[in-house]
């Protein structure tokens, strides 16, 4: 029986994973950075190891050959591998975006910039880079210079040799996301906003969203320190808790957000989605404000239906494509 090309990619992603795990004496998310650097030098450039165990790397390497993939067919294997290692080394801040908020958010961005022949993305969040490779794997008829950011040594190494494997070119910055960026302002922000508190109150001070007692929400500053990376007139995506506007900070992210941004649209996700329906999320569109920049004659809300009901999925397209008519 032939096996997919997913299959094939996530086989060799995982035997040689399991191969570099034992002889480097590492976690699985560690040796799958190294054989991820591997197939992309297209040699093994881990000297440490024994002739015997290169001769095991070199052959499953032989099984594939990435050109031979799609991106998405590449991003969906490496994907699969980084869940497996999560699961054995699980950890609050290791998660990754599900695939169908990726497509959901790609096409949403590309219906906000359907006038545009070329944009830049940061997605301040990175994480493993799952999101930000999808959008630019959807959006592919588009010239996009993407950034990522995240404070995660091990997860924006995984996020750059996903994007090597992509054939990806984006720029990637290995530090905390809520202090000073090198990184000019960009048309569209993307985001999986990471929720809780930010534990460096000395460096929250400088943000209008600060709390004025104990630790500042992080998904607040992130929005601001967003928004200051983003060009008049730019969106932004942000997945959002659903509680987002219920918190005892809510009214002063409310009062400026008014001040700030246009608020285009809340969809909110379906809760089969996620595994514990309180920690559903929606996505929060914005533009930020800026001359000649007017706000939508009426905000974009919709509770999406769940994915896989194709009829209920197509009746909800046609509505956000009556709301572009109407409003953009």
């Amino acid at each position: 029986m032939s096996i997919s090309p997913m299959e094939t990619i996530f086989n060799v992603l995982n035997e040689t994973s399991l191969i570099l795990k034992d002889e480097l004496n590492c976690t699985y998310l560690e040796a799958l950075s190294e054989t991820g650097e591997n197939l992309f030098h297209g040699d093994i450039i881990q000297d440490e190891l024994s002739e015997l165990t290169k001769k095991r790397l070199k052959k499953q390497y032989e099984r594939i050959n990435l050109s031979a993939f799609s991106k998405e067919e590449v991003r969906k294997s490496y994907q699969l591998a980084i869940l497996k290692g999560m699961r054995d080394n699980v950890q609050s801040n290791h998660q990754m975006t599900p695939d169908s908020i990726g497509l959901v958010m790609s096409y949403l961005i590309k219906k906000f910039t359907d006038k545009a022949e070329a944009f830049s993305l940061l997605d301040p969040a990175v994480g493993t880079g799952n999101l930000l490779t999808t959008i630019l794997n959807q959006i592919d008829d588009k010239e996009i210079t993407s950034y990522g950011v995240d404070i995660d040594d091990l997860l924006i190494k995984l996020a750059y040799i996903g994007a090597n494997l992509q054939s990806q070119p984006i720029q990637f910055f290995n530090q905390d996301s809520l202090e000073h960026l090198f990184i000019d302002p960009v048309d569209v922000v993307v985001g999986d906003l990471p929720v809780g508190f930010y534990p460096n109150d000395l460096g929250s001070q400088k943000y209008i969203l600060k709390s004025e007692k104990g630790h500042s929400y992080a998904h607040h500053l992130f929005i601001e320190q967003s928004l200051k990376h983003t060009k008049s007139g730019g969106y932004l995506f942000f997945l959002i808790p659903n509680g987002l506007f219920e918190s005892e900070e809510a009214p002063k992210l409310q009062r400026f957000l008014s001040e700030h941004v246009y608020i285009q649209g809340v969809l909110q996700l379906p809760e089969s989605m996620f595994k514990n329906p309180n920690a559903a999320k929606s996505i929060l569109i914005l533009q930020k404000k800026g001359d000649e920049i007017k706000g939508p004659k009426q905000v974009l809300m919709a509770k999406l239906p769940t994915l896989s009901h194709q009829q209920a999925m197509e009746a909800m397209i046609a509505k956000i494509e009556k709301w572009f008519d109407e409003n953009k």
